[in-house]
């Protein structure tokens, strides 16, 4: 007995040892595998042109962009331009704004209509207030569900700080009540909203991955939505919590026969964590995002 605790102690010491993207690499083979998954870049903290930015996609080999629905006929025109130019796909962030409840619904609903003029593949929702009733949030989902149906495009809610789905309790109230809802997972808010890795909310985590039609792959812990550097042995546990729910995820898509989209979305400053005295940025997000992208491909493509 003494000997094999030695063993298992000296194991696990080995295990946690090794760099955590041969740690990942080496458990991916008994992962679940997709026949095409479709990254796209957030323009979240890139500072040039819209011709640069999807430039620097393609180049980096992602399917297509994530970027907010234009407001202007220019916008749009620019956006358009650039995605035939490197031939990229389309996915639209929507939200709402205003000072009351009718200013924040009637902008949503314009917001999702410029959207769907558009033809993305899918659209993203940073829908509703986290401090409306249940009633009025419902609102939003009816009318993404009534734009869906009738226009054939994917319309996801995002699991985020601030909006309708900010908590698992919360979103699964209107899991249970919307059997129409479908989720882009950013589950990283959820750590950070419930200081946890949720695994005290286990059924309703589950319950969650069962919905999903989009995901935003940036890890968070139980304190920030963004841990700073994917390689650090302090968010071992963070990272690999992730990757077991994108694994059901993955694993439910694969049994379906589903494509499924991601988005790298680890973000600019201040989710990026920044030098106390500089202020400089610890890292560069484009970097972390291809990293984690190509985590992703490794995991769980399957090869031809």
């Amino acid at each position: 007995m003494h000997n094999r605790r030695k063993f298992v102690k000296d194991s696990s010491l080995a295990i946690s040892s090794l760099p955590f993207f041969d740690f990942l690499g080496r458990s991916s083979c008994s992962s679940p595998k997709l026949l095409k998954l479709e990254i796209y870049a957030t323009i979240w903290g890139f500072d040039g042109t819209m011709d640069e930015f999807c430039a620097k996609a393609k180049a980096d080999g992602y399917t297509g962009i994530e970027v907010w629905t234009p407001q202007s006929a220019e916008k749009t025109l620019e956006i358009q331009k650039a995605l035939d130019k490197y031939d990229l796909r389309l996915g639209l962030l929507v939200g709402n704004w205003g000072k009351t409840f009718s200013e924040n619904l009637n902008s949503f609903k314009q917001s999702v209509d410029r959207a769907i003029a558009l033809q993305p593949e899918f659209i993203n929702c940073h829908s509703g207030k986290d401090f409306y009733s249940v009633d009025l949030n419902s609102n939003f989902l009816i009318h993404s569900f009534e734009k869906s149906g009738n226009s054939g495009i994917p319309i996801y809610h995002e699991t985020h700080r601030g909006r309708m789905l900010y908590s698992a309790p919360v979103t699964k109230k209107f899991i249970q009540d919307f059997e129409e809802l479908e989720l882009t997972l950013d589950i990283s808010h959820w750590c950070c909203v419930h200081e946890s890795l949720l695994s005290d909310q286990e059924e309703t985590v589950n319950l969650a991955l069962k919905r999903i039609g989009h995901i935003h792959s940036r890890v968070g812990f139980p304190e920030s939505p963004q841990i700073p550097d994917l390689n650090s042995n302090q968010f071992k546990e963070a990272v690999e919590a992730h990757f077991a729910w994108w694994d059901e995820v993955v694993r439910m898509k694969s049994e379906r026969g589903d494509i499924l989209t991601m988005t790298t979305e680890f973000g600019p400053p201040p989710y990026m964590w920044i030098h106390p005295t500089s202020g400089r940025p610890l890292a560069d997000n484009w970097d972390i995002n291809v990293a984690m992208k190509k985590l992703w491909i490794d995991r769980y493509v399957k090869e031809a």
